[in-house]
């Protein structure tokens, strides 16, 4: 019954291409990492081997996010995120206010600078910022007309908040847990709203980035019923599976 009372929503898979450095960079780890860690689960066995697996993911991520994330002085930028920044300049001339999820807080600056750039005006929740705060936020959020993005912590983002102000969800980035990104999409689309909602979820082509897309589809279920540890997450996936996700 609840669902019948809300307006449609639509999500978008939006594919982006690495630059040219971005893809030098990304393949030239990829190639390290997967001697790296197959030589490791062969001397230490898949089980011991999971922190070195989820730094090398972690890393192939980042690169896809933005390699300044972890390489200093990058200066040849992200096709990711020009490809963001776009979709909010569209989403503000059309009058739409937008909620931006990441997984990594250190992409919040980088994005940031783009929105000041261009008088972009935004608020930021992250794990750290107090919940008398979080409730301010939220209030000016959905009343103040000139706001018009909020950049919020897939981790800190994932419950609790009425965000209907918005009717654009983008994920920057996949998560794991495909419930996760569902529960911080609800933050917008629940009770209350009155418009459509457009969820866009970005994705780099050839990259760790559509396996992880591919796996949600795959395990949704699982997924739903795993613990939140990681290390239990890594646990769930056949080795073949996890040194797929470096092919």
């Amino acid at each position: 019954e609840v669902l019948k009372e809300l307006p449609d929503k639509t999500v978008t898979i939006l594919n982006n291409e690495m630059n040219e450095e971005q893809r030098k960079i990304y393949m030239s780890y990829l190639v390290q990492v997967k001697e790296e860690i197959t030589q490791q689960i062969d001397i230490n066995g898949f089980e011991k081997s999971q922190i070195k697996i989820l730094a090398a993911l972690t890393r192939l991520r980042q690169i896809c996010c933005h390699p300044s994330l972890f390489i200093e002085n990058y200066k040849e930028g992200s096709s990711k995120l020009n490809q963001c920044i776009e979709i909010i300049e569209d989403a503000i001339k059309g009058n739409h206010k937008i909620l931006l999820f990441s997984g990594y807080t250190s992409m919040f600056p980088i994005i940031q600078e783009e929105l000041e750039k261009r008088n972009i005006k935004y608020f930021k929740l992250i794990g750290s910022t107090k919940v008398d705060e979080r409730i301010e936020l939220v209030n000016k959020f959905n009343s103040d007309s000139e706001i018009k993005v909020f950049l919020i912590s897939l981790k800190a983002g994932g419950t609790g908040l009425n965000l209907t102000g918005a009717d654009i969800v983008i994920h920057y980035d996949p998560w794991w847990n495909i419930s996760t990104e569902n529960q911080a999409t609800d933050r917008a689309y629940r009770i209350g709203q009155k418009k459509n909602v457009q969820v866009y979820k970005l994705i780099t082509k050839d990259s760790i980035e559509e396996k992880i897309y591919e796996l949600q589809k795959k395990k949704e279920k699982l997924m739903d019923n795993m613990l939140s540890t990681k290390t239990s997450f890594i646990n769930k996936f056949t080795r073949e599976e996890i040194m797929n996700l470096f092919n």
